[in-house]
């Protein structure tokens, strides 16, 4: 079944992207969701327009997810945690935190556009966080889990 996607879905598409996915998957969830609608020849030809005119737009997007890409890798991201015996902590470190390090940082991204490498960090250390700006900006970070003053 094809699909055209109002918005982006994880492991499937971006917004405005032409998927083929199983018609179970189309027809229960993302139809009903009002996450896609089905890509007849007419809503093929309005989304070739649209995507023309928009070209402009993403391009300058581009430029300033870049420059919030550039800016992000030079900050240094602490986060302290409780801990207990050894280097271990209460509970976990996660893109949460870590967009509330960034929000104090002065740069406002979103939770669901953060991925920690290897999901929730349980002890102290460096760890590495991708940070998607846009579809094809991605950033990686680099940021320090260190134990909170007792």
């Amino acid at each position: 079944m094809e699909l055209i996607l109002k918005q982006d879905v994880e492991n499937v598409g971006f917004k405005d992207d032409l998927v083929t996915v199983k018609n179970g998957f189309g027809r229960n969830f993302l139809i009903p969701q009002g996450v896609a609608v089905l890509a007849t020849v007419s809503a093929k030809k309005v989304l070739a327009e649209n995507l023309k005119q928009r070209a402009h737009k993403e391009e300058k997007l581009v430029k300033d997810a870049t420059k919030i890409a550039e800016a992000i890798k030079a900050l240094e991201i602490k986060i302290a945690a409780k801990t207990g015996e050894g280097s271990k902590l209460f509970g976990s470190v996660n893109n949460i935190n870590l967009s509330e390090a960034l929000v104090k940082a002065g740069h406002e991204i979103d939770k669901k556009f953060i991925k920690v490498e290897g999901g929730n960090v349980k002890s102290l250390g460096k760890y590495n966080a991708a940070v998607r700006l846009h579809r094809s900006v991605i950033a990686d970070i680099t940021f320090e889990v260190i134990a909170e003053a007792k």
